[in-house]
């Protein structure tokens, strides 16, 4: 038997997904069904891994790769969504599998298949590119805005902004993109070569920075190559270290 855990937000495909595999998989056995990113999580640290996950990419706390940055994930996942094949070619490099809504026991026949074609080495494998998807985040992020996913790479980030607990980035096209972590977040996610603290509210693109005006006290006020919803202020404390950075040397490939 082949343990399966469920992570899906929507009811309704949790159901559908169960019953495909009672259909095509009689030897797939359900585990657990979890909800959200929070719930998988502290599931993941207290049990045993399952043979295999499948995992919605967006959830109602965030998309499901957060998971990944909490918990070490050594099993096969196939990945389940609503959106188009389009949104997703950034997965096809990673060799992972992913599932479109409504879910077709066809399709959930052939995956299960595939994975069953897998050695001891190969299937170990899969998930070692299952945690590199996960790291491939630092560089694409997945964007909601509607009924679409649009990855957004991080050299078209010009700036990301906080406000009434609400995190958007910028782009160097000036289209305004919302994201579902926390400055702090991503701040550890863009490279410090790239991407500098410049306040409670912002983090600049190196690329993005037109010019500096030394403001009252000491402190610094940033210019960039598009519009901002607020002033940017570095304070007194921080703007030789905001100097220093933008002196050193030119931002990583």
């Amino acid at each position: 038997m082949l343990r399966a855990l469920i992570i899906e937000d929507e009811t309704a495909a949790a159901v559908n997904l169960r019953a495909v595999l009672r259909e095509t998989a009689p030897d797939v056995e359900v585990t657990g069904v979890l909800e959200s990113v929070a719930e998988s999580v502290e599931y993941l640290r207290n049990h045993p891994q399952p043979d295999l996950l499948f995992m919605d990419i967006h959830l109602a706390d965030g998309d499901s790769f957060r998971i990944f940055d909490e918990v070490e994930i050594a099993a096969p996942v196939i990945f389940t969504t609503a959106y188009d094949r389009y949104a997703l070619e950034a997965f096809k490099v990673n060799s992972i599998d992913y599932l479109l809504k409504p879910l077709k026991s066809a399709d959930v026949q052939r995956a299960l298949e595939k994975l069953r074609r897998l050695t001891g080495s190969e299937s170990r494998a899969y998930g070692a590119r299952v945690k590199a998807m996960a790291a491939e985040r630092q560089e694409t992020f997945l964007v909601h805005v509607r009924d679409r996913i649009i990855p957004l790479h991080r050299d078209k980030i010009a700036y990301c902004y906080t406000s009434d607990e609400k995190v958007t980035a910028c782009g160097f096209d000036g289209e305004i993109y919302p994201l579902d972590r926390t400055l702090e977040a991503l701040q550890a996610l863009l490279p410090e070569a790239d991407f500098f603290r410049a306040n409670r509210q912002f983090i600049v693109s190196r690329r993005a920075v037109k010019e500096i005006v030394v403001w009252f006290g000491s402190r610094l006020s940033l210019s960039l190559q598009v519009a901002t919803p607020e002033r940017i202020v570095v304070s007194k404390a921080r703007a030789p270290e905001f100097k220093a950075w933008l002196r050193s040397a030119q931002p990583a490939e």
